[in-house]
């Protein structure tokens, strides 16, 4: 499932995903707890995402889905 990063910075606004690059893979339950979830604070949800983001990244280059185009 595909969580959208919740940060200003990354376009997220009321009503309005953050941009579709600003992605991480996330199972229902994570992407629960990232979005309503109250066991997390603000900063561990930040990072939580952003870990995540980082490895579904890096699993699209790995898997070649993705490649740097200079």
């Amino acid at each position: 499932m595909a969580a959208h990063s919740n940060q200003l910075r990354d376009g997220k606004g009321r009503g309005i995903k953050a941009n579709d690059y600003r992605v991480a893979a996330l199972c229902y339950r994570c992407h629960m707890e990232l979005d309503q979830g109250k066991d997390l604070s603000k900063s561990e949800r930040v990072e939580m995402w952003e870990e995540a983001h980082r490895k579904t990244i890096g699993l699209l280059f790995d898997n070649e889905h993705l490649e740097v185009i200079l």
